[in-house]
């Protein structure tokens, strides 16, 4: 198969998938959207309501500000790949359970597999401790590091600039290098995570 045919079949498998208990909230499964030769696939971390009635990611105002964010680098939310760690919405929009985060896993492996971008965005904490466990945001936003072969670049999430207006020139800032990491990811530095004896949960901050 292609990589439209690969995307297609996991975006059906998704929409019936029971692997965890999320499946009981859902009201269509979130997938994902975007071209299958995305240059940039950005990863948030669960759909919200208005994701789970459309079947859509990114469509309430986190999706509005990603919008504007793209074009501020010349680029529209038809020339990336959108989806999220988790495929339906957690109840109450509460956090991803760790099961819920395993069950998952493989469709988003198997998603960058198939689209084999040339930048991965983490958006918020979930999606960017599946590459860089144990790591605050506020430290390394903006840092890209390249994680088992991809290149991976973690920014706040788009909700926390709208939660938190002083965050807004830094998203801007992180937003603003994505057209020379595309162009020049060369000198991007391998990651290599050091073992660390506290709990990845508490030293992930909310922002």
């Amino acid at each position: 198969m292609n990589s439209k045919e690969i995307l297609t079949s996991i975006a059906e498998e998704v929409s019936i998938c029971e692997e965890c208990k999320l499946h009981h909230y859902r009201e269509k499964g979130v997938p994902g959207e975007g071209p299958p030769n995305a240059e940039i696939v950005f990863i948030g971390e669960g759909p919200g309501f208005h994701e789970n009635v459309q079947g859509r990611p990114f469509v309430g105002a986190a999706g509005e500000f990603l919008e504007e964010l793209l074009e501020t680098i010349d680029m529209r939310r038809e020339d990336v790949f959108i989806t999220n760690v988790v495929k339906c919405r957690p109840p109450g929009n509460r956090d991803p359970e760790p099961e819920e985060l395993k069950a998952c896993r493989g469709y988003l492996d198997r998603q960058l597999e198939a689209i084999n971008p040339k930048v991965v965005v983490t958006l918020g904490r979930f999606s960017m401790a599946r590459y860089i466990p144990g790591a605050k945001i506020s430290q390394i936003h903006g840092r890209a590091r390249r994680v088992n072969g991809l290149l991976v670049v973690p920014f706040y999430h788009p909700a926390a600039a709208l939660h938190r207006p002083s965050l807004r020139s830094t998203v801007e800032r992180d937003f603003a290098q994505l057209p020379e990491l595309i162009k020049n990811p060369a000198q991007v530095p391998e990651y290599i995570h050091e073992k660390k004896e506290e709990k990845q949960a508490e030293q992930l901050s909310l922002f």
